[in-house]
């Protein structure tokens, strides 16, 4: 009978895990006040955008309500409404960080009636704004808002 030698593989060799570990050490030390400041910001500037297109044309807007999103039982100039001022309303909200947590939950809910009423084949954009927000609410606005500021957000260690 015939042994083979197998080679010991990289990821098993003791100075391979100590660079992973390593690595993982450092990209743990990214600091979690500056991931909530771009999240803010990030999903902010999507339905800012929204909302300014919306009032750029305000009879367009509700045309568009009324025969391409035809969302259920409210009547299109009030969801128009709604809609906008949501967009605009809870983006400058979460982009100055006051009110942060309430700010999302409007936009959870614009995000859900349009996964499922309005542009179901969407899925991966709402997924990836819907993390986000759930991330904002769940974790807070974070060292750089008004919240912190007047006491809204605790201090967290993780701030750094």
């Amino acid at each position: 009978m015939t042994s083979i030698a197998i080679a010991p593989s990289i990821a098993t060799t003791p100075r391979y895990r100590q660079h992973l570990a390593e690595g993982v050490a450092l990209l743990g030390r990214f600091p979690r006040s500056l991931q909530q400041l771009l999240f803010r910001f990030a999903v902010a500037g999507v339905f800012m955008k929204a909302g300014l297109t919306k009032i750029a044309s305000w009879e367009t807007t509700v045309a568009l309500f009324r025969d391409e999103y035809k969302v259920p039982i409210v009547p299109p100039e009030i969801a128009a409404l709604l809609g906008t001022t949501f967009e605009l309303g809870c983006s400058t909200l979460l982009i100055v960080g006051l009110g942060t947590r309430l700010a999302t939950l409007p936009l959870l809910g614009m995000l859900t009636i349009i996964q499922l009423f309005v542009y179901p084949s969407a899925w991966a954009d709402h997924l990836t704004w819907g993390s986000i927000l759930i991330a904002v609410l769940t974790r807070g606005a974070g060292a750089v808002s008004i919240d912190r500021l007047i006491g809204l957000e605790p201090r967290d260690a993780s701030d750094r």
